[in-house]
């Protein structure tokens, strides 16, 4: 299982869908969705890699539309975004990300929490439903495990 807040949700985003055989789940807090199309992501990949088209490899949305197909492994993504996170417009897009997954097949569940923001008590608030949502999964894969043995 794998999961992140802001940059670290964008992380957990790619990793996953990367590699997508090495987790049984990902969830995200507040995620950085879309970063070749936000200032963010046009600051970080220049920056660390030369230019924000080299940044598409790491881009969960461009990632997802390049696969053109659900990702087997996951029968749902889990995302938490505050509806006051005053990064939600400029920076995070998960919007974007959500009709991405819809177009290619890919079930989402993001969960708009009014008046949340970007701050630690959002993430203590909702952090037990990541933990029951990834559970919930490593028990099946162990379920499964045991079956073959």
């Amino acid at each position: 299982a794998i999961s992140g807040h802001s940059m670290g949700g964008h992380g957990a985003l790619t990793i996953a869908l990367k590699d997508p055989s090495s987790w049984v789940s990902v969830s995200a807090f507040a995620p950085i969705c879309n970063p070749t199309q936000v200032p963010w992501g046009d600051k970080a990949f220049k920056a660390y890699l030369g230019s924000v088209a080299a940044g598409e490899a790491h881009d969960a949305t461009s990632l997802l539309l390049e696969r053109g197909s659900p990702v087997p492994e996951y029968d749902d993504i889990l995302i938490d975004q505050g509806t006051s996170d005053d990064f939600l417009m400029n920076q995070l897009k998960p919007d974007v990300f959500v009709a991405a997954a819809k177009s290619v097949g890919q079930k989402v569940t993001i969960n708009m929490r009014k008046d949340f923001d970007h701050s630690y008590h959002f993430i203590a608030a909702f952090i037990e439903n990541h933990v029951a949502f990834h559970g919930k999964r490593l028990r099946a894969k162990l379920g499964n495990l045991r079956d073959t043995y």
